[in-house]
C-alpha cells in the first residue's frame, strides 16, 4: 500500500441534527440548580437529584425515593429525557466481557463494552455515533460519521456500566467500575467540548460526578495535534493514547488519512507536549496488520522515532487486529507479532501486546452496529 491512493474525505464536523434534548448530565451543578428552579422546585432539590444520579446511579426519576412522588414527573420532564435504550447485551469471556448495543433517541446506534479483569473493571465508551476519520481497517471508519454524541449520551454510558457492576450484572458478583477508555466509536478530540465536559462529570466527586480518578481515564486519538495540545492545557491529567499504526508518513497517509493534515512528527511533538504537561506516559496504539505494517524495518523505525520524540515517556500497545467480516485486513501471525515486539523493545521502548477481549461477540468498535444495520 502507498499514499498514491485516492484521498479519503475526512468528516471533522458532525451535523447538530438529531442531537437529544438537554439531560441532567449535560449540565454543570449551577445549571442543574437553575433548571430545578425553572421547574418550580426549591433549589435544595438539585443536590438530591444529583446525588440520585451520580451517587446512587439512578437514572429514572420515578425510582428517586427521596423526592416526593408528586414531584417526580416534573423532575423527569425537566432533566431526564430518554437518551438511549439498550437493544441487546452480548457476553463472552465467561461472562466477564459484555458489549451493549444502544439505540439513541433519533434511532442512531451506539456501542459500549464493559470488561471485568481480576484487578479492575474497564468500560470502553463511544464519543461519536460513527466516525469521520475514515481509517480503512476500522469497522466504524468504514461506516462514516452520523453525529457527535452529547455530553449526556457519553455520561449515560458510564452510569449504566457503573450500575451494572454495582448490581452484579457482569459475571463475578458485585463490583465497581474503575477505568474508562475513550476507545469506542468515534474520534474523541473531534467532539472536544462534549468529551471534556463528560470527563469533568465522570471525575468530579459525588454528588456532582462519579468520582472516578482522571488517572484511570484514557483518551484515544488518531492524532489531532492541535487538540492534543489543547487537552494538555486543560490540566486534567488523563492518559493519552495515540493511534499511530505505522511509523512512516507514506503508509500512514493511507491507513490513517488524518495524517495528510498532521504528520507523524507533528503528532509525536504534540504527544511530547502532553506528556510534559501531564507527567504521564503516552501510550502508542499500533494495530498490527498482516503484510501491511508488521515489517521488521517498521518495528525498528517505530522504536527509533518514539525514543527520539518521547524518550522514556512512551509505551507501545500492540493490538492484534480484530478483522471485520468480509475485510481484506487480517491479523499478523504470532511469530511476526513476537518479532515486532522484540525489535521495538531493542530500541529502548516498552512494548506489550494488548489482551484482546470479545472477538466472538464482534467487540471490535463498530462491528455490532454494522451487523444491526
Amino acid at each position: 500500500m502507498t499514499s498514491t491512493s485516492q484521498p479519503v474525505q475526512l468528516q471533522f464536523k458532525a451535523p447538530t441534527r438529531g442531537m437529544p434534548p438537554t439531560h441532567l448530565a449535560d449540565l454543570t451543578d449551577e445549571a442543574v440548580t437553575d433548571a430545578v428552579k425553572e421547574a418550580g422546585l426549591p433549589a435544595f432539590r438539585a443536590k438530591q437529584i444529583n446525588n440520585q444520579y451520580y451517587g446512587r446511579l439512578e437514572g429514572d426519576p420515578s425510582a428517586m425515593t427521596d423526592l416526593p412522588e408528586a414531584l417526580r414527573p416534573t423532575v423527569k420532564d425537566a432533566l431526564f429525557p430518554t437518551l438511549m435504550d439498550p437493544i441487546r447485551h452480548v457476553s463472552c469471556d465467561e461472562g466477564q466481557t459484555r458489549k451493549t448495543l444502544w439505540k439513541l433517541h433519533d434511532g442512531t446506534l451506539l456501542e459500549s463494552v464493559l470488561m471485568r479483569y481480576p484487578d479492575r473493571s474497564t468500560l470502553c465508551i463511544s464519543s461519536q455515533a460513527g466516525c469521520g476519520m475514515a481509517c480503512p481497517f476500522c469497522a466504524t471508519g468504514q461506516g462514516g460519521l452520523d453525529r457527535n454524541l452529547s455530553t449526556g449520551e457519553i455520561v449515560e454510558q458510564v452510569r449504566a456500566a457503573a450500575k451494572a457492576m454495582r448490581d452484579g450484572e457482569v459475571e463475578g458478583g458485585e463490583g465497581r467500575l474503575s477505568n474508562i477508555v475513550f476507545m469506542g466509536m468515534g474520534e474523541p478530540l473531534a467532539n472536544y467540548k462534549r468529551v471534556v465536559s463528560a470527563i469533568k462529570r465522570i471525575t468530579s466527586p459525588a454528588p456532582g460526578g462519579f468520582g472516578i480518578s482522571a488517572r484511570n481515564i484514557t483518551v484515544s486519538t488518531v492524532g489531532l495535534a492541535p487538540a492534543i495540545r489543547r487537552l494538555a492545557d486543560e490540566g486534567m491529567h488523563m492518559r493519552l493514547a495515540v493511534s499511530l499504526h505505522c511509523p512512516d508518513d507514506e503508509l500512514r497517509d493511507t491507513l490513517v488519512p488524518v495524517n495528510n493534515r498532521w504528520s507523524i512528527d507533528e503528532v509525536l511533538d504534540a504527544a511530547r507536549y502532553y506528556a510534559d504537561a501531564s507527567g504521564r506516559r503516552v501510550s502508542i496504539e499500533y494495530a498490527l496488520i498482516r503484510d501491511i505494517n508488521d515489517h521488521p524495518w517498521r518495528a525498528d523505525l517505530l522504536g527509533k522515532k518514539l525514543r527520539g520524540a518521547l524518550g522514556n515517556q512512551v509505551h507501545v500497545n500492540l493490538i492484534p487486529l480484530n478483522p471485520t467480516p468480509g475485510s481484506k485486513w487480517d491479523a499478523s501471525p504470532k511469530p511476526v507479532q513476537d518479532e515486532f515486539v522484540r525489535r521495538v523493545i531493542a530500541q529502548g521502548v516498552a512494548c506489550t501486546v494488548r489482551d484482546t477481549r470479545g472477538e466472538e461477540i464482534a467487540a471490535a468498535c463498530g462491528q455490532l452496529a454494522a451487523e444491526e444495520n
